[in-house]
């Protein structure tokens, strides 16, 4: 979810004609019917092999019946399309792409699309077909999503090849992706050893697709690949225990000590996520040298259920109460002040919920959890995602306003996955007349207004400041402007949208007409509602980033003056 890394198309384009998430030749014999779990995919399948067919038959005739609005090769978001395999793109609804090389097209995440789609027809000579998974754009939309394409290499009476495909926008994955993707990692680290583990981690590559990622695990239960939680690499999780008290490593090392091969179920959080949810996992066996390891890939199952978050008693409101309350302390009585904020059950040190007071510069003179690192200079930490929340509270405090919101990714007393906190921090004055940090933070906390009011006023002030030279740092994936699946948007007034982190394919176009699902004109609503009042919240249906669900959302905007031009400044939240 969450892990940002490049890497040079040089170095992706042998990775992507592997054939990764594609198939194999040991599923080549299997029926449609047997190798597919849902109906949707099974009648996707079977279009594009009656598009195949007819292409085999009539030649490139048959391209204009694929052009057909209404017909069977093209109702909706579904649709057939045709490539030579020099990636010139002969059919395809949308007329900019037709007739055009679109060989290095990527989607919003870098993937390369049409290598990826030519790789998968064309890699393996016994198969023909395959799968490739990225994040496009609904026909006539604007929005990307989760698409999942089939493709046959096919060869006309002409002689000539082309790769014949369709695709849908669904979030699911099919266990035979999962599988196909076990078996190319093994082939790749038995043939490149620890060498093929940074191709596993590239999220531009297709080892990497919507929520399913490899992992590798020696025998010994030593986490040595995991692009979903990176902060388990190199540890022993032997022992780890899901939810409900099963140790998934332990079943999948004997799963493949006494088969080679298996499927095992459990609960484990989506990447980005802390709540559990239902797992299955396919797991093989793959030698480097003389010495074996574990080599998986999970499917999280459609509908699953999720593991019960347990309620937090405090609110953003009642946090931020609480730490201007402590600060109004340590203002008054300085650093006598620390033994009551020490004391377990009190008012400041209760539960998962304490004080931590830091200098200015960073350096941590008070930690009511853990004493052992008072003295030490944080200024430069970092969580799992790189993002450096230790500078942030120094920001946060050093801003006007003298306090504000950090959220990061820390794992919770006891447990090793990471989890968002929320942490409010705020500047105050000793009587000895140093300043410092006070804060404290909440685990797994309910998004709130206050945090999206925060954020979007801290946006305001840097644009207001430096114009288009704050687009930057408000792109940032490891800045304190983008945080779980929550970031900040700037429009101009007549709806043309300058930034979008999340959805950088929409930066440049004119959204003013843009409707949600429910027919509202979304851009036109809260422009002109920030124009009138200056600042606004508003509602309307949304999707969430990397999801193919349509979501409630809550935005608050600002207009924002930046010397002669005027812009839009917003963020939400998606409504549970």
């Amino acid at each position: 979810m969450l892990i940002q890394r490049t890497a040079s198309l040089l170095t992706l384009i042998p990775l992507v004609l592997l054939g990764v998430f594609n198939g194999n030749a040991q599923t080549a014999a299997v029926s449609v019917d047997q190798s597919y779990q849902y109906e949707e995919t099974r009648e996707l399948v079977a279009l594009v092999k009656g598009a195949t067919e007819l292409i085999r038959t009539n030649g490139e005739a048959a391209f204009s019946d694929f052009r057909v609005s209404g017909s069977r090769w093209r109702q909706g978001e579904t649709y057939i399309f045709v490539l030579d395999p020099q990636g010139n793109m002969l059919v395809h609804p949308d007329p900019a792409m037709e007739g055009k090389n679109e060989l290095d097209l990527k989607d919003i995440n870098g993937k390369p699309i049409i290598r990826g789609l030519i790789g998968a027809a064309t890699t393996l000579p016994n198969k023909p077909e395959g799968w490739y998974h990225y994040e496009w754009h609904v026909p006539g939309g604007i929005l990307p999503r989760w698409k999942s394409t089939y493709v046959r290499l096919v060869t006309a009476s002409s002689g000539k090849s082309y790769i014949v495909g369709s695709g849908m926008y669904n979030d699911r994955m099919e266990r035979t992706f999962v599988q196909d993707a076990v078996t190319d990692a093994v082939g790749q680290i038995e043939k490149n050893g620890r060498a093929a583990f940074p191709l596993l981690h590239d999220p531009t590559g297709p080892f990497i697709a919507k929520d399913a990622y490899i992992f590798v695990i020696d025998r010994n239960g030593v986490d040595l690949v995991n692009p979903g939680f990176p902060n388990l690499e190199e540890r022993n999780i032997l022992d780890v225990k899901d939810t409900q008290g099963k140790q998934p490593i332990r079943e999948m090392l004997k799963a493949v000590q006494t088969s080679g091969s298996g499927w095992v179920d459990y609960m484990w959080p989506k990447p980005g996520e802390s709540v559990s949810t239902k797992k299955s996992a396919y797991v093989s066996k793959a030698k480097i040298g003389d010495q074996w390891v574990l080599v998986g890939c999970g499917v999280y199952l459609a509908d699953a259920p999720k593991a019960v978050r347990v309620a937090k008693k405090m609110t953003a409101p009642e946090l931020m109460t609480l730490v201007r309350e402590g600060a109004a302390v340590l203002e008054k009585e300085g650093e006598k002040a620390y033994p009551e904020f020490r004391r377990k059950g009190s008012k400041w040190f209760r539960d998962d919920t304490y004080f931590f007071v830091w200098t200015m510069d960073g350096t941590r003179t008070f930690h009511a959890a853990d004493p052992t690192g008072e003295g030490r200079n944080d200024s430069g930490i970092r969580d799992v995602l790189g993002r450096p929340y230790g500078k942030m509270f120094i920001d946060a405090a050093g801003s006007p306003s003298g306090d504000g919101w950090v959220h990061y990714m820390y794992p919770e007393p006891g447990d090793i996955f990471p989890t968002w906190k929320s942490t409010f921090v705020k500047r105050v004055t000793s009587p000895s007349g140093k300043q410092y940090i006070i804060g404290s933070g909440i685990y797994n906390m309910q998004m709130d207004k206050a945090f999206i009011e925060d954020v979007v006023n801290r946006a305001a002030v840097l644009v207001a400041d430096r114009g288009k030279e704050a687009f930057g740092p408000l792109r940032d994936k490891t800045g304190p402007f983008v945080f779980m699946d929550i970031y900040v948007f700037v429009d101009t007034t007549d709806g043309t949208e300058l930034v979008n982190p999340a959805q950088p394919s929409l930066e440049g176009k004119n959204l003013i007409d843009l409707r949600d699902v429910k027919g509202k004109a979304v851009a036109q609503e809260y422009i002109a509602a920030a124009i009138k009042d200056g600042s606004a919240w508003v509602d309307y249906y949304w999707y969430k980033p990397g999801d193919n669900k349509l979501s409630r959302k809550q935005a608050y905007v600002r207009k924002v003056q930046s010397g002669q031009d005027t812009y839009i400044v917003g963020s939400g939240f998606y409504v549970e």
